[in-house]
């Protein structure tokens, strides 16, 4: 497993090398040089998904047609960037230049209305930097008489370092406008200007500044998290102390021998009563080997893509370069699935090979593909650019076909002739033991309740951040504080995760198998609990478009995490059996 990490973090640091070197060399201009200007998406501001071509609205469009050559993650994030007739050579300034000059008809005129009245806004790419502009403004101050504005005159700022570009701004306070009214036609003129100034700033650092968080926030984000931390810390201290005194009681319980029977000698209780039963394997062994293996596959994958954010890998505007990485790491890492998987299968004593390699690859996948066929039909319905092209679902589907799979079959034929026996401490009896009555506040569902609330209580404040990022505008590089959170989040659920399982052995119960993987991934539950209460009270998306696409990949994303997380709580749980087992004498 060593291996494995140490292999996932020498790909990131290479893939970040040469993105590194590749931005250094493309973003040097001399004075006057042309720099393309492209024109990507426009659609409601409440609705981040919600995507379309940039001229479905009539803008005046350039003679031809040139669509800016995309990569795999541009194409995933749904962008669509044309080349526009903005010309804003380098380091040069000018007022009032004009686009062009064109009618609008009744119909085109009802189409900024809806668009202005919707808060449609608009992205621009400019030296691979994010420009965003409202299309309009609304004034709604009297509800009988609404009246729209579109935006006629936008006036750009320019920040530059000797021959790099640093920043790229709308000067919102000179924007001019025209007012749309009830008309047939309208005669419009679009201008344009351009300010270009000086800064120290580096152009390695120029994408801190799309960072929204000013300094009192962010303060006041770092004390949260390590308040959090802190928390966390005394947790697993409390549960660790508490636990290894209750061990200490029990050891020193159970190492009465029948020799030293008197009067006051009770029979023993307890977890060593389940001795002969706590390693009898679980039921279903093919899912939950699959389980088990797909788990450690997602433990390297988010490894992987903390260590690429590290490396500077994201930032605004990157191209998608994190889902390539997704899917470059999930092609991979393939590999670490079948062999754990197999690993576990053989351990349990399975012999439908065949069916754990083909449950390894399909489990995750398959809800996976539905899930996309289903938000991309919806998206093909609205002509929306997140729409997937054909050619790249088969360039995806190929990735996984002859990269993917392969890694997942070998991996599996490795872990099925490298792995060892199963080492069990203690041996399994041939009929299981009978469990006695469980109260109802012991059993799983109440265990689900305590098991996912607290791991979620330790990260709740950062969901909000990264739902605002993901679902929203909002900018997120604080992956330092990620990595700081994804640790939390693994120690919390491998404490409370033992905590119980302890327990449930301590009620004579031995079924702690699955029931240590669905604890360990209870935290989803809340999870997704979140999303709905965030989409419908914090966030103000609308529309059959994007509730399809925010609550299936919330599905999905929660999906992932109940396996990552019930793989930690499941391993954890049998390591920690194990060793409370390895030093009981027993009958």
């Amino acid at each position: 497993m060593k291996l494995q990490i140490i292999l996932i973090y020498l790909i990131c640091i290479i893939l970040s090398s040469i993105a590194l070197v590749e931005s250094s060399n493309k973003h040097h201009f001399k004075e006057n040089d042309k720099v393309a200007f492209y024109v990507n998406n426009v659609g409601p501001y409440s609705n981040p998904t919600e995507t379309y071509e940039f001229y479905t609205l009539p803008f005046c469009k350039p003679s031809s047609i040139s669509y800016k050559k995309t990569k795999l993650g541009e194409i995933l994030q749904g962008d669509s960037a044309v080349l526009s007739d903005y010309q804003f050579p380098f380091k040069s300034s000018f007022e009032n230049k004009q686009l062009c000059e064109y009618t609008l008809n009744k119909e085109d005129i009802q189409k900024f209305k809806k668009a202005i009245g919707e808060y449609y806004y608009a992205e621009m790419i400019y030296d691979d930097l994010p420009i965003f502009s409202f299309v309009g403004t609304v004034d709604d101050s009297d509800p009988k008489n609404i009246r729209y504005y579109l935006y006629n005159h936008i006036p750009f700022e320019f920040d530059y370092n000797q021959d790099q570009v640093i920043r790229v701004n709308i000067d919102t306070e000179h924007i001019k406008v025209v007012e749309l009214a009830d008309q047939d036609e309208i005669s419009l003129k679009l201008t344009y200007s351009a300010k270009w100034q000086p800064t120290e700033h580096e152009f390695s650092k120029r994408m801190d500044l799309y960072e929204e968080f000013f300094t009192k926030e962010l303060e006041i984000h770092w004390l949260s998290v390590m308040n959090s931390f802190f928390l966390v810390v005394l947790l697993t201290a409390f549960l660790a102390i508490m636990i290894m005194k209750i061990l200490k009681n029990d050891y020193s319980r159970y190492s009465k021998t029948d020799e030293e029977e008197d009067s006051d000698y009770q029979e023993d209780y307890g977890w060593k009563l389940v001795h002969g039963d706590v390693f009898r394997f679980p039921p279903y062994k093919n899912v939950f080997s699959a389980f088990y293996g797909i788990g450690w596959q997602f433990i390297s994958i988010v490894c992987g893509i903390l260590a690429l954010s590290l490396f500077g890998m994201f930032y605004p505007n990157n191209g998608g370069n994190m889902y390539t990485a997704g899917i470059v790491l999930y092609a991979l890492t393939s590999g670490i699935s079948g062999y754990q998987s197999a690993k576990m299968y053989k351990n349990m004593g399975g012999s439908k090979w065949a069916w754990n390699i083909v449950l390894t690859a399909t489990l995750f996948i398959a809800p996976l593909f539905v899930v996309v066929i289903l938000s991309n039909t919806v998206a093909v319905t609205w002509h929306s650019t997140v729409a997937l092209p054909i050619l790249t679902m088969i360039e995806v589907i190929t990735i996984w076909l002859f990269v993917g799979f392969p890694l997942t079959v070998v991996g599996g034929i490795a872990g099925r002739r490298l792995s060892e026996n199963f080492d069990a401490p203690c041996r399994t009896k041939n009929f299981p033991r009978e469990i006695p009555p469980i109260q109802w506040y012991r059993r799983l569902p109440c265990q689900i309740l305590i098991a996912g609330f607290l791991p979620f209580s330790a990260i709740y404040i950062e969901l909000f951040y990264i739902f605002n990022s993901v679902w929203g505008h909002s900018t997120y590089t604080l992956y330092g504080i990620l990595c700081l959170v994804f640790l939390i989040l693994i120690n919390v659920t491998i404490c409370i995760t033992v905590a119980l399982t302890y327990f449930q052995l301590s009620m004579e119960d031995h079924r702690w198998w699955w029931n240590s993987f669905i604890n360990g991934g209870s935290t989803v539950v809340f999870i997704y609990m979140y999303s709905i209460y965030y989409y419908y009270y914090i966030s103000h998306m609308y529309g059959l478009l994007q509730a399809t696409f925010y609550f299936t990949y919330m599905l999905i994303v929660c999906f992932f995490f109940f396996i990552l997380l019930g793989t930690v709580g499941f391993y954890s749980s049998l390591i920690f059996v194990k060793r409370i087992y390895r030093n009981l004498k027993s009958d």
